[in-house]
């Protein structure tokens, strides 16, 4: 299977730009994973297509300002640093550009030195260790310093932060947002719940892999990064028991789906613990605990349109795609949702 396979054709117009003023207020297009079928709905409608005694799996990471702009001490040359992975307490693996004035032992200072990093070492695919030093906390130092790291292909300014975070993400430690999260708002979580449809909540630290195309043309030559997963005893027990009580297990998200599908086992039992993955699901994987998921539209030839064609077929989602496309819905990461059922 080629990368060329899940190709499809964006107008530029199309990739959305700025979040809408309610959350909510998206559009949802419903795509039957069976027949291919296709409805245009409203985000809200979500709701008509839950069930009691189904359970709604989302992903509580939260966004760090990840993005950090500084000077070389010794030269004053600028410096750009984006977080990827805490290592230890202050030792991080970061993308730095320009990555030639990076070496071992430069020292990079942050606004105006309340923040310092050492590079300690260069590692996998030109990516620097920095160890960070500093009075006081480091998150909020950070805070106070960083900027939002949003998706390249966003090129307007973030006016709100928080528009880039769920209304209930609550770990720190992604560098994206978990996207689908974004269309809910704590009012529409509550109507779910009041439904009877329960709400489990596991964390995946998304990593900037997200958006790394794949530069291989057989797709199973592609190598994912790997990400930090959580899943707490009560959480697994609760997507356990809507399996075992026949109802259907709905992720939010892409990232919800690699947690569930790297934490099950064969027999498809959720197991609580914490660890590593570097799942990557495409067609001709066979889904051990998601039934059916809300996504945002992804970019072409990504490893998330290969991943949502393993649920729904290749040929169903391409032709959603085109009808997306034809109907102008908004892609990409402020852009409007998908369910698959």
């Amino acid at each position: 299977m080629n990368v060329s396979d899940f190709n499809f054709d964006l107008p530029q117009e199309l990739i959305a730009q700025d979040p809408l003023e309610d959350r909510s207020s998206s559009r949802l297009l419903v795509l039957d994973k069976e027949t291919g079928d296709i409805a245009h709905k409203k985000f809200t409608d979500l709701l008509s297509y839950l069930r009691e005694g189904d359970c709604l799996v989302i992903n509580d990471t939260k966004v760090i300002p990840a993005r950090l702009y500084g000077v070389k001490e010794d030269t004053e040359a600028k410096i750009e640093v984006l977080l990827l992975k805490r290592k230890e307490h202050d030792l991080w693996e970061t993308l730095v550009k320009p990555g030639k004035k990076a070496r071992p032992g430069t020292v990079i200072s942050f606004g105006g030195g309340l923040l310092k990093g050492t590079v300690i070492d260069v590692v996998e695919e030109g990516n620097r260790l920095i160890r960070f030093s500093y009075e006081g906390i480091f998150e909020e130092i950070l805070d106070r310093l960083g900027q939002m790291p949003l998706p390249p292909y966003i090129t307007h300014e973030l006016k709100d932060k928080n528009r880039y975070q769920t209304v209930y993400a609550k770990h720190d430690g992604s560098a994206a947002a978990p996207t689908a999260g974004l269309h809910f708002t704590k009012e529409l979580l509550e109507e779910i719940r009041n439904m009877g449809v329960c709400v489990a909540h596991v964390t995946l630290h998304v990593g900037l892999g997200t958006f790394r195309p794949v530069k291989v043309e057989n797709i199973q030559d592609h190598h994912m990064h790997s990400e930090f997963y959580v899943v707490e005893a009560g959480e697994a027990e609760k997507i356990n028991r809507t399996k075992r009580e026949g109802g259907r297990v709905i992720c939010v998200g892409t990232t919800s789906c690699r947690t569930l599908e790297s934490a099950a086992g064969e027999d498809g039992i959720v197991k609580a613990g914490s660890g590593w993955t570097d799942i990557f699901i495409y067609p001709g994987y066979r889904f051990k605990v998601l039934d059916c998921l809300v996504t945002n539209f992804h970019l072409p030839e990504s490893t998330l349109v290969m991943l949502v064609s393993a649920l729904a077929g290749r040929e169903h989602v391409l032709h959603a795609y085109e009808e997306a496309v034809r109907e102008k819905y908004r892609f990409f990461s402020f852009g409007d949702a998908m369910y698959i059922g």
